[in-house]
């Protein structure tokens, strides 16, 4: 079987000089011998009913989910407390931005048979892609820090003081990594799946606090929009928040971590994906993001209702929203969201990591896989175990990771916008695309939410300094 042709041998087995095993050698089998273990094509799913639809949803339905890491879900907390309902209609607006965003990435991979910095190293000079990498990673390293924190911070709220935030955050992040490194890729694609569950606690959240339907309505189909410097903040946020570049990363990957897995080993076995498989995969995207967005629209209805309407505005983290709601909605309010963001943190600091090695190896044509034994890519693993011990230090020294997601948003718009433009041009381009170049209403909705992530960052940027 050919090696895939854009890649190098993993330095750190250069280093140390091993030998090249036979190429495909290095990753696992997802199923048993005879098992079918291919996303099923859209008639197959509805020929097995609910368990064929349930397998169609993979990589998009995980990546809308880390879309809501607690990070995100702190700010969708503190725009409901802050603004009350004023902001309900931005799920509206970002959605079809999001399914434009992200189905781009994955009909990028599925049509090119690689990751997405490996693909735009085949049109656009390295140094610009290392430039918005680099951005990505410093950014994806404090939201893992804040993430830590978060999940920590949650679970001594559900065990009421008595397991303390600072003495989980370093043994959570030795059982995530030490589950991204021995887990099986079959099992760590299982879990990541399931994990997404976790978040219809904030579904619960949203009916238990019992808001009125026909403010609610008005607010989610007028859009409301204040000339105040911290309303246009907490919109320049959302969108930040929304539009993560970590996951035009994380989601392409999994497909090819996916096709991988079931035994296609070259590029050109992966490449130019049936028009069934690209429908079914478009599919995944759309729901995924779809359940993304349902989710942040119940954050900020459920903390809107029950907080900003009481006067409580004062949140920072999911943790205080959490807490604050207990007095007003009752402790299971408070204990749903609490789990909510425990369980996506559990997935986001994981995708977090990955998807940063997946960015710099893709850059840098280094072989990059969940799918692969950690022996046979131990740069990748080191990437992934060198970010998160980064987060865990940077609050083992106290850093305020509260006040660094500042430098974090503005690295990630500073990334995305970079990257979308990039993403833009690869998608319409026929040389690279084939059949598969973006469409007019693909290129429309794309170049509109990179100019809307431009906007967002400058408006940050000119907020940050007018302070």
């Amino acid at each position: 079987m050919p090696p895939d042709r854009d890649q190098r041998q993993d330095p750190i087995l250069r280093w140390l000089r091993k030998p090249v095993e036979v190429p495909g050698s290095e990753y696992e089998r997802r199923g048993q011998k005879g098992e079918d273990t291919r996303r099923p094509t859209l008639a197959e799913a509805r020929r097995q009913g609910p368990r064929g639809w349930l397998r169609v949803l993979g990589p998009g339905i995980t990546t809308g989910a880390a879309d809501d890491d607690p990070s995100a879900i702190g700010t969708y907390a503190q725009a409901g407390a802050q603004a009350g309902y004023g902001l309900l209609w931005t799920g509206l607006f970002t959605l079809p931005m999001m399914m434009a965003v992200q189905e781009l990435a994955q009909r990028i991979a599925l049509q090119t048979g690689v990751g997405l910095g490996t693909a735009l190293r085949r049109k656009f000079p390295a140094w610009l892609v290392a430039a918005a990498v680099a951005a990505l990673s410093a950014s994806n390293i404090i939201v893992i820090a804040a993430d830590l924190q978060a999940v920590a911070a949650g679970v001594e709220l559900l065990t009421h003081g008595h397991l303390r935030t600072s003495w989980l955050i370093a043994p959570l992040a030795v059982v995530l990594v030490g589950f991204q490194l021995l887990g099986k890729y079959r099992t760590l694609f299982r879990t990541f799946k399931w994990l997404t569950l976790t978040l219809f606690a904030y579904v619960g959240a949203a009916i238990l606090s019992h808001a009125h339907p026909p403010q609610v309505l008005a607010a989610t189909f007028i859009p409301h929009v204040e000339t105040s410097g911290q309303f246009l903040l907490l919109l320049v946020a959302i969108l930040g928040t929304t539009f993560s570049p970590y996951l035009f990363f994380w989601q392409p990957a999994e497909e090819i971590d996916d096709q991988l897995a079931a035994g296609k080993l070259s590029v050109e076995e992966r490449a130019n994906a049936d028009p069934a498989e690209i429908r079914s995969a478009r599919v995944d995207t759309f729901i995924g993001m779809f359940f993304s967005q349902l989710v942040a629209y119940c954050i900020i209805l459920s903390t809107a209702t029950v907080l900003h309407n009481n006067g409580k505005t004062d949140i920072k983290t999911a943790a205080d929203a959490a807490q604050a709601l207990t007095p007003f909605a009752g402790e299971v309010a408070s204990i749903l969201f609490a789990a909510g963001f425990i369980g996506t943190g559990v997935l986001a600091i994981p995708v977090l990591s990955a998807s940063t090695a997946y960015a710099i190896n893709e850059a840098a044509l280094i072989p990059a896989s969940l799918a692969a034994r950690p022996r046979r890519q131990p740069t990748f693993y080191a990437i992934i175990v060198l970010a998160t011990a980064i987060g865990v230090g940077l609050n083992l020294l106290h850093v305020n990771v509260i006040q660094a997601l500042v430098i974090a948003s503005v690295l990630s718009g500073v990334a995305a916008v970079p990257l979308l433009i990039l993403m833009a041009l690869f998608g319409a381009d026929r040389h690279q695309m084939g059949k598969r170049a973006s469409g007019r209403l693909s290129r429309s909705v794309t170049w509109i939410s990179t100019a809307a992530m431009a906007l967002a960052t400058v408006a940050l940027l000119a907020s940050l300094l007018l302070r």
